[in-house]
């Protein structure tokens, strides 16, 4: 393949999970995927923890933004490798037909921006969601993708998000 993976992360508000899973694929990605993120029912803006735990890991966070997944359906959209779900609503949800027939799985992870309470308490959620997902993103960039057939690789996908917590 002639350029990179495109991976697209999606949550409903796509201000939080999806977000961190976004950054930091394209952090640790190397040159070999591009990370985007989306959601059904964006929010409109990135939470502030999610920019401040960005921010304390030297994650850049400035072209980070809550965009609706519509953006990734239509045409002129970057091709999809690869969509992962990173909440149980949005796995549910009925989603645009993606172009290419990218390779899909759930990887779900508890919504840290729905934690109530101390400032302490919201951070911690902040920092579980931020550790589920980078290890699963660790282990999804280690896969020799190339070698593995759909089949092979569609089955690993989901033992990431099955077996990773």
């Amino acid at each position: 393949m002639n350029r990179p993976y495109h991976v697209l992360f999606l949550c409903t508000g796509n201000s939080a999970r999806s977000v961190l899973a976004e950054a930091f694929l394209n952090a640790a990605g190397d040159e070999r995927f591009r990370a985007f993120s989306a959601g059904s029912h964006p929010k409109g803006a990135v939470h502030p923890l999610a920019l401040e735990l960005l921010d304390r890991q030297r994650i850049a966070t400035a072209e980070l933004r809550s965009k609706s997944w519509d953006e990734f359906a239509a045409a002129g959209a970057p091709p999809l490798d690869f969509v992962f779900t990173v909440c149980d609503h949005a796995a549910a949800e009925v989603c645009p037909v993606w172009p290419g027939q990218p390779i899909t799985a759930h990887w779900g992870v508890p919504d840290p921006a729905a934690v109530e309470g101390d400032e302490s308490a919201r951070r911690r959620a902040f920092l579980t969601a931020w550790t589920q997902l980078s290890s699963r993103i660790r282990i999804f960039t280690s896969l020799p993708i190339p070698t593995l057939d759909r089949l092979t690789l569609q089955g690993r996908l989901d033992d990431i998000g099955r077996d990773v917590a």
